[in-house]
């Protein structure tokens, strides 16, 4: 039975239907709902809660974009939330619409991968083996596409190269998130590389510099280069997010 866990003052009206989504997001994490389990009908949700019946189909609706439910007509609503894949997914796809309506959103994506990657790196270096074949050969595929000036290629090949520097970490969790986030990350790519300044002979130099410093095992250098490569993106990344609207000026 669903139920309130904490009876104190009800939240104000416009956060009704958030307090009832965080509770059953809350009890769907801790499994408490396992997969495959049905929420109890909505008038039965709205009367634990202390909600009316609008607020607990929107707290459902936010369920539901979550990945974490599944509504079909004339049934009650089942938990369908059953790995981190899927989550992940569905997280990325509501993140990919938000970038669609807001570009300011790609400059938080670039602080997440900053802040990773850096990570990575650092850790990376400090190993026997820093280097796997996997991110010599992402390196190498790179070079070709720079080669070739094909620009939509080198930016596949790019975040091909940051998807092969996480996974060498070797953490499940963090590998299965950038593979969700492939598609963005390709996004802001795509945008930097719009400015025509940007070389790919340059571009594929600073990662190149990421690969031997962490090849070197220098893990403060290591750090350093990607942090520089991605504030070259990000800068680049503004110029390219300024141009649609220098032109409507």
């Amino acid at each position: 039975m669903v139920t309130p866990k904490d009876l104190r003052k009800p939240p104000a009206r416009e956060r009704l239907h958030a307090s009832v989504a965080e509770e059953l997001e809350e009890q769907i994490l801790a499994g408490e709902l396992s997969v495959g389990d049905r929420l109890p009908a909505e008038s039965a949700i709205a009367q634990s809660f202390g909600v009316s019946t609008r607020s607990v189909r929107e707290a459902i609706q936010v369920l539901e974009t979550k990945g974490l439910v599944r509504r079909r007509h004339g049934e009650r609503t089942v938990v369908v939330r059953n790995d981190v894949s899927q989550f992940l997914g569905t997280l990325a796809t509501s993140l990919h619409q938000l970038f669609a309506s807001d570009p300011g959103y790609l400059r938080q994506l670039m602080d997440v991968r900053r802040m990773i990657e850096v990570e990575v790196a650092e850790s990376l270096a400090h190993r026997e083996e820093p280097i796997g074949p996997a991110f010599s050969r992402a390196l190498a595929e790179l070079r070709a596409a720079a080669d070739s000036d094909d620009h939509e290629l080198f930016a596949e090949r790019d975040a091909d190269f940051h998807a092969a520097l996480v996974a060498s970490a070797d953490n499940a969790i963090l590998t299965e998130l950038y593979r969700h986030l492939f598609d963005l990350i390709i996004s802001v790519i795509r945008v930097s590389s719009r400015v025509p300044s940007k070389s790919l002979e340059r571009a594929y130099e600073e990662h190149a510099r990421i690969h031997d410093r962490i090849a070197s095992r220098d893990p403060a250098a290591a750090a350093d280069a990607v942090r520089e490569h991605i504030d070259n993106s990000a800068a680049y990344l503004e110029i390219a997010l300024r141009q649609p609207q220098e032109k409507d000026d």
